[in-house]
Order: structure tokens, then sequence, then C-alpha cells
């Protein structure tokens, strides 16, 4: 199905309320799914909302979200996400790193004790709109093991980097250490489908294409023993070093478990105390026009620059309508119902 955004967005925000957000929470969390939705990020978007709707049935996350400041001190801080929507605490983390780097060229944030925060890049976008460097990372529940081992012991541990470019879309990486998010093996699982060979091992540490097996054993790190080393790297800054889980420690968002305990670490830097703002711009600009104008491979018709293709697709997705799973659409259906709202998903 193709639906409105501003439907799709508004629907989600009924969803919220009924699972006890505030208003200002609903916004933020419904804005951020369906931003996903829209990017074609999926796994992080609307779907969240069924997964959202057991937890609170189950106690294992709080809503209304108190996020507590721990430490607040010159270009760093450290909060506590109160174990509950991990886009609210993340927002106000990205929030005050922008605003401690505008006084002292870089500040940084760090949150312990959240939830899933959905698509990174939507908080590496934060500092870009203020004129800055963005850059976030989190860690994730065990689903890859160690390069050579066959346990999972380590997340996915996402990371998003947001640089301006100018007139032009600039760069927004956002990318997991594994070859590719646990959320694709899931939706592979869930619609009986095969997976690549490459994205994960077996329980018993064997390649598969078999979603379901891959399930109960492990993700590949993207570029072997770089992508394990990342992710790694990722797990002590966002989790150890927050004073949040990490590691196996960690529980699946999509299982219950029990709290999560998710780190996260976001950090901004103020171009402008490195060189002019718009010197730094046209460069960026003309050094991404290089790469995008370079010689092609053969069968390549265009080079996309990170965040490329998730930027059109939102455009495309604003104009003609956010693509919703009909089965995911029936059931924000049925939860808007239960909550008392008249309002409804429908083809746009």
């Amino acid at each position: 199905m193709k639906i409105k955004a501003q439907l799709l967005k508004e629907a989600a925000v009924q969803v919220l309320k009924g699972l006890n957000a505030s208003d200002d929470e609903a916004e933020i969390v419904a804005a951020a799914m369906v931003q996903a939705d829209a990017r074609g990020i999926d796994t992080h978007g609307v779907y969240l909302l069924t997964l959202l709707d057991g937890r609170v049935a189950a106690g294992m996350i709080n809503i209304p979200t108190r996020v507590s400041v721990i430490m607040d001190e010159a270009a760093t801080a450290l909060l506590d996400g109160g174990n509950g929507l991990g886009q609210v605490a993340v927002r106000q983390a990205m929030t005050m790193s922008i605003d401690k780097a505008a006084i002292y060229g870089v500040g940084s944030c760090s949150v312990r004790n959240t939830n899933n925060i959905g698509m990174l890049s939507l908080y590496s976008q934060q500092a870009v709109a203020a004129g800055m460097i963005g850059l976030v990372m989190a860690n994730a529940a065990p689903s890859m093991s160690a390069w050579g081992g066959a346990s999972p012991l380590l997340g996915t541990n996402p990371l998003s980097i947001g640089i301006p470019g100018g007139n032009g879309p600039g760069v927004l990486l956002d990318m997991s250490s594994s070859q590719v998010a646990r959320g694709k093996i899931r939706r592979a699982a869930r619609q009986q489908e095969p997976i690549p060979s490459g994205w994960a091992l077996d329980a018993e540490g064997r390649p598969t294409t078999d979603a379901a097996q891959a399930l109960k054993g492990s993700l590949l790190p993207i570029g072997g023993p770089k992508g394990y080393g990342l992710a790694l790297a990722v797990d002590i800054i966002a989790g150890l070093l927050s004073g949040s889980q990490y590691g196996p420690a960690i529980k699946s968002f999509h299982e219950l478990q029990g709290p999560t305990g998710v780190g996260v670490f976001t950090l901004a830097i103020d171009i402008k105390r490195f060189m002019p703002y718009e010197r730094f711009e046209d460069l960026v600009q003309s050094y991404l026009s290089t790469l995008k104008a370079s010689r092609k491979a053969p069968g390549v018709s265009r080079i996309y620059l990170p965040g490329e293709i998730e930027l059109e697709k939102e455009q495309e997705s604003i104009q003609q309508g956010v693509e919703v799973n009909k089965a995911l659409a029936d059931t924000l259906n049925q939860l808007l119902e239960r909550f008392g709202s008249a309002l409804r998903l429908k083809e746009s």
C-alpha cells in the first residue's frame, strides 16, 4: 500500500498516545518512524509500533520517557534514557551536542539505559541542519560473532556520519557493522524468503541462505575482521563508556527478554572552528561533484553519494505516498481502533 506521509504520521502519533506517550514525544517518534519508512528503511519505521505495544504490555519499557541528566560539564554530557523511547533520548543528546559545539567547537553526549533509536541518520541530520558535522553510534543486542567465532556476542552496532554539502545533498552515511541489518533477516524470515550468501552463519557457524537459520546463528561483519573491529569499538564507546549494557548483556528489542539497556554516543563538530563555513561547503560540493562525474565501471550508469538513494526515495514517498505492507497497515488499524481513534490507514 502507498499511504500519504501525513496520514501515516498522524496514525503513528495516535498509537503512541495510546501507549501513554506525551504529545511532544509522540510527535518526535512518529516523525522519526515515518521518515525511515519514506526513505525505504522500513525495519526502523512504523513496524516498531507493533513491538512497542508488546513491550508496554509486558512492562519492559517506560512511557512517557523520563530522560535525566547524570553529568553535564563543558563539552560533554551523560544522559540516562530512563528505559524509555530511544528516539526521544537521542534527539535530546544530539541537541545538547550541537549546543555545546557552538560554544566549544565540539560537543559530545552519551546516553545509557535507552532502547531502539530507529534510523541513526535522523540525528546526524540534526547536526547538518545546524551547519555542523554529526556522528551517532549505538550498540545493539548480540547478533554477530567475533571474527572466526560462531556465537553471537556483538550487535550490528550501527553508526551514522552527516556532512553538509552546500546546495547538494552532502554526505549522510548510515550503516551497520554487519553485512546487513538484522531487521532484513527478520523480514526475510517472516516472508519465508532466502537471504543472499555472505549475510549470515547458522548456529553451527556455517554459511546459510536460510533466514530462519540465520536468526539462530550470527550475522557476518562488513569487510571481515574490519567490521568486527568496528562493531567492537562502537560497543565500547556507545555502551561501555556510557555506563550502559554492552556485548551479550544487551537484550533484544524484538523479544520480551527485559529492558534492552542500549547505549548511544553523539558528537557534533562546528565546522567554523576549522575554516569558514562557506569555504567548507564549496570544497565539499566540488569534491562530491568530482566523485559523481568520475569514470564509471562497465554497466554502471550513475555514481551515488552515501544517503543519496534514500533521499530520492524519501522525496518520491512524499509525492506518491509511503509504502507500507498491507498486513502491517491492518495491524496498525487494529491498534487505532483499540485506542479509540477514528483514524484509519488507507491507500493514498
